[in-house]
């Protein structure tokens, strides 16, 4: 989904006018979450959006896209109702840190018409063409390290679309649709158009935007079989192998407002000093589909394949299990440390060793370090994993929140649809609890669960002496915490933990 950020009226006057008329809220969504306000984002690729609008998502406090597709008949929409929320809902489960996000959609019935509208991440810093524009204007060149990391983070989305189950073909891969923030992260937008094109084949007709498709500079970006009904992955292939060679050259060159020629992606091709380079975009290129390799393949290609350092595994293994650590651990652990002492040392036989020194690694370069890993900025490639993990919702919420975790949507649920796949608790005894008897003791709970959609829930409470593991799973499931079928698991979970717990206390006691 190609975004834009609009024009503003210069002069200060002019921006405060124009900000005061587009902040106003036009429409909220059914839960509140989402307000939609006056002004309107540049997208015009994806078939049978009418329009997109900024809105506020006002639990997050970011800016996101309100897209709306319309139906004028409303026997049209009922006859395609169903195929149109199982769509959406493929496009719910879609995670991925290198893909523009789809967070939510809703269906709108009136007399007249009816509506379909989702909301989707907003990319503020501009596509991946802009960025190649403003660096060519100013006579530099791509660095080929920033190239290397690009081209393996678009594959790393390309790769997991295309092992979802069913694949999930993109079908307009571009530098338009192509996003680059001001960290460096790339993210694909537009994932949902080539749905679009099925479930709504005569809506581009119809729609405000045209697809690039039908805009000769984009032509080149197409593989020769797009369209013929035997497209299969490999059209995404060919896409991203113009945007490589694109990234590379900053810009292949075509005669005006004609579409790039063969030739001039033959000579931007054969401009590529590294020859790896060559062979590599040049795979991509080929006509016969069949021999073009997959996502996967081409992240171990010679060019881009490397071995991951041991700071990259473990920055991964601690971003995986962060949601069991304490909040700032890693900056308090760091604080602890003694500056002069080895934490390293590589000895040698035949010459002095070399000392690793805790002063020799800078905190705040760790933590960016940790962020940028944390953001899908630093992907691990070289181990088979069909789903990357998302970031814990619980990790982003203050102390004062942990009690009232959300769950990814604020509608209010009857029932908690997903399963619990980890559990993790932590129990500590009140301080007020402590001068009477231990049984008496009032335990403060903190319960971590890790859900199948890969999501993370931080609750907190207080055991009371007559409270029973079965009372608080039972109330778990009554609150639209956890499954019913998640119950008796739980609630094991808990009886041998808070046993564990009193055993130790108990012993404690004893030595005391």
């Amino acid at each position: 989904m190609t975004m834009s950020v609009p024009e503003r009226k210069s002069g200060s006057e002019g921006k405060e006018e124009e900000s005061e008329d587009e902040s106003e809220i036009l429409e909220e969504s059914p839960c509140g979450r989402w307000q939609k306000r006056k002004e309107q984002v540049s997208q015009g690729n994806v078939p049978g959006v009418e329009s997109a609008s900024l809105a506020m998502d006002t639990e997050e406090g970011v800016e996101v896209v309100w897209n709306e597709v319309l139906f004028s008949d409303k026997k049209v929409f009922k006859a395609q109702e169903e195929k149109i929320k199982e769509m959406f809902e493929n496009l719910m489960q879609v995670e991925h840190p290198n893909i523009v996000k789809f967070h939510k959609y809703w269906l709108d019935m009136k007399e007249s018409q009816a509506r379909v509208i989702f909301i989707t991440e907003y990319m503020s810093s501009g596509s991946l063409k802009q960025f190649l524009k403003k660096t060519k204007k100013n006579h530099k060149t791509m660095n080929v390290k920033a190239w290397k990391r690009w081209c393996t983070q678009i594959l790393s989305a390309l790769s997991y679309l295309h092992s979802c189950d069913p694949p999930i073909i993109h079908g307009n891969l571009t530098c338009d649709t192509i996003f680059i923030q001001h960290n460096g992260l790339i993210k694909i937008g537009s994932v949902w158009h080539r749905l679009f094109v099925n479930v709504f084949p005569d809506a581009n007709v119809q729609s405000k935007g045209r697809q690039h498709r039908d805009e000769q500079r984009n032509l080149h970006f197409f593989a020769p079989e797009y369209g013929t009904g035997e497209d299969d992955y490999a059209i995404d292939i060919f896409s991203f192998g113009i945007c490589a060679l694109e990234m590379a050259v900053l810009e292949i060159q075509a005669n005006g407002d004609a579409a790039v020629s063969k030739e001039a992606i033959v000579n931007a091709g054969q401009s590529l000093e590294d020859p790896l380079m060559r062979e590599f975009t040049q795979s991509c290129l080929g006509q016969d589909a069949k021999l073009r390799p997959t996502a996967h393949d081409l992240l171990f290609h010679r060019v881009l394949f490397e071995v991951h350092s041991l700071k990259l595994l473990a920055a991964h293994c601690l971003i995986n299990n962060q949601y069991l650590l304490p909040e700032n651990c890693v900056e308090e652990r760091t604080k602890s440390f003694d500056p002069n002492a080895v934490m390293a040392e590589i000895k040698h036989e035949d010459r002095l060793g070399i000392q690793l020194k805790y002063s020799h690694v800078s905190p705040l370069e760790l933590d960016k370090f940790l962020e940028d890993v944390k953001n899908g900025i630093y992907p691990l490639m070289n181990f088979a994993s069909s789903r990357p993990h998302p970031v814990p919702r619980a990790l982003s919420l203050s102390q004062e929140q942990v009690e009232t975790v959300k769950t990814p949507t604020p509608e209010p649920q009857e029932t908690e649809t997903r399963k619990v796949v980890q559990m993790h608790c932590n129990l500590e005894s009140n301080d007020e609890g402590t001068k009477t008897h231990v049984s008496r003791i009032v335990y403060q709970l903190s319960l971590f669960l890790k859900m199948d959609d890969k999501l993370h829930r931080q609750l907190s409470c207080d055991i009371l002496p007559t409270d029973t593991s079965k009372d608080l799973a039972s109330e778990l499931v009554h609150y639209a915490f956890i499954n019913e079928e998640d119950i008796e698991k739980v609630a094991v979970f808990l009886e041998n933990a808070i046993s564990r717990h009193r055993v130790r206390a108990l012993a404690s006691g004893s030595t005391q």
